[in-house]
Order: structure tokens, then sequence, then C-alpha cells
């Protein structure tokens, strides 16, 4: 979502340079983001404080030459580099006691600002109290060549009937859609002349085994687990070539978005109100039972009904609403 931001940046002034600090995994994202012109390593763990390395970190930038950092979390280490840089302008939200670390820091009303697109995109332009008018979507660029080449390496080939189905989420439980389920969905579409290719990491391959395992014998040709085998980069591409995408709320999910892919997002203890798909072509389901969304990475009560209770028939409308909805 952070690439609304770099775009808003690039259309306010488009000979800027736009320089992205963030962990190594993101380089494929980054990598298909034109508005970047270089990314670097934040050569840090999730949630390290570290703040030898942070100033090491930040003195090493100060050659660079930067006018303006843009600090997108609201943790005060996050705002420890781009001062220890000596970076003129350092722009973000007020949190943690952080202020003194930023030169522009702003106070968030949540009221105005209930998405945090919106709360990344305002950032590219001057203190105002409402979002920016027409905030670009993510819009990730696929090399055609590169995805051709990513078919062979998997012995796979295009189809116009792809769906691929995202039933991890690294969150927790509480965000995924019952195995069961899927394997419902996938025996329904592969009946209607569909493929299913199943995308996640390492952490989904159990997942995506319980899924298959409840597959009939006859449509499991037709199922495509690439769970743990590709790196994010490979995912990202054949993920292009998907017709629809059935997914958690999850990365994933956001990837397919930022490709545009008709999606339709199946929601448990959380709510898209905050982060939802960036996308016109989407469908968003979840139940509506009292206890939700109750944002737990495990459910409170055990019965996972926000999940359990979305019933695969809904899905498989919402599938259908989509396909007339392009026509």
């Amino acid at each position: 979502m952070a690439q609304s931001l770099f775009k808003s940046l690039k259309q306010i002034s488009g000979d800027c340079r736009i320089t992205v600090m963030a962990p190594d995994w993101t380089r494929p994202l980054l990598a298909r983001m034109p508005e970047v012109d270089e990314s670097v390593d934040a050569e840090l763990g999730h949630g390290e404080l570290n703040l030898i390395t942070r100033r090491a970190i930040g003195r090493s930038l100060k050659s660079h030459g930067f006018s303006t950092a843009i600090v997108l979390p609201n943790s005060f280490k996050s705002a420890l580099i781009p001062f220890h840089a000596n970076i003129p302008r350092r722009v973000g939200w007020s949190g943690e006691w952080r202020a003194p670390l930023l030169t522009d820091c702003r106070r968030l009303n949540e009221r105005n600002f209930p998405l945090m697109v919106q709360r990344f995109a305002a950032l590219a332009h001057p203190s105002a109290n409402y979002p920016p008018a027409d905030i670009p979507n993510p819009e990730l660029q696929i090399d055609a060549n590169v995805v051709s080449s990513t078919l062979g390496e998997f012995g796979l080939h295009g189809s116009a009937q792809i769906m691929a189905i995202c039933p991890g989420a690294e969150f927790g439980e509480s965000k995924q859609w019952p195995a069961e389920h899927y394997a419902t969905l996938s025996n329904t579409m592969i009946g209607k002349g569909w493929q299913i290719w199943i995308f996640g990491s390492n952490n989904d391959q159990l997942v995506a085994e319980a899924i298959l395992a409840d597959i009939e014998h006859e449509n499991l040709a037709s199922c495509v687990n690439l769970t743990g085998k590709t790196s994010l980069a490979q995912a990202i591409d054949l993920m292009s070539l998907a017709s629809k995408v059935v997914s958690n709320d999850s990365g994933l999910m956001h990837i397919a978005a930022a490709l545009n892919k008709p999606i339709v997002g199946l929601f448990g203890s959380t709510s898209p109100d905050f982060t939802p798909p960036l996308t016109e072509r989407v469908k968003l389901l979840a139940t509506d039972i009292e206890c939700r969304p109750c944002f737990k990475r495990q459910c409170p009560y055990g019965h996972r009904r926000c999940l359990t209770e979305l019933d695969p028939s809904r899905v498989v409308e919402a599938v259908h609403q989509l396909t007339e909805s392009l026509l």
C-alpha cells in the first residue's frame, strides 16, 4: 500500500528520486514499482530496537544527500535512522513520543483518515485535515518475458481459467477460511472447467495439503500446489496469470489487488475497514456474527464461526458476480 504514496510523490514532483528503506524480502515488490528508483535493506530484524545499529545506518546515509524522509511506521525506533542521517525534512504521524525526531510530526485524526492508504498518501502533501482526493491504487508491473520463463521453470501453461487461492495468513488461524471450504470451492470450480493454483509460503504447506486431501481424485490433475515452492517474485509473476483470486485477508490478497486481479476477499477476525484490497474489482465476504471483528489471532471462544459459517456457496456466487461484472 505504500506504493500509493510513491505514486503521489511522483505526481507532485515528477523529477523526484525515491529510495525505499525496507526489509530485504520486499525487494521483489519494490522492483515491480516503477516509482521506486532504489531500495536499501534495513538490515534489522522485526521489532529490534538496536540503537547502535540504527545510528550507524543513519550516519552511513548522510552522503546520499536525501532532502526528505517519510517515515511510515508509527514507532519511535523507525524515526531514528532518518534522524541520525540528519535528513533536513522528516515527516510522519505522531506516535511513541517521537516528535523530537521529526521535523513535520502530524497529529492523526483517525476519524478523518479511516484507511491506512489515506494515512500513507497524505504524507506526500502538506499537512491536511482530510485525505487527498484521487489516491492512486498500487499497481505492480509485470514483464511478460519473465512470466513466460517462470511458467517454464514450473512446467506450467497459462490458461484463461486459472483461479488462484491463497489459504494462508501469517496473522493466525482466525484469518484462515477452513481447508474443507477451500476444497469444496475448488471441486466446484474445477467442475466448471477451472484450474486451481494454490499460493502461499512454507508455513502454508499444511493447509494446502489439507485442501488437496479433500479434492476429488479426478480433480487433482487440475490443482497446482505452489505453497513453499516459489519465491515472492515467482508468486507475483504466476499470480498475474490468474483470472480470479480467492484469498484470506493476507499479503497475497494485496498483491493480487496490485496486479488488478478480480478478488473475493474472505474476512474472519479482521475487517476490511482499515486495509481493504485496493482494487475496483472485488467482493468482500464475512459473516455477521456478534463477536466479529475481534482482531484476535486465535478465536477467543474456540468456535471460529466467523469463518466456518462463511459457506462456500457464497464464495462461488461472488466469483460468478465478478465474472458478470467484467462482461
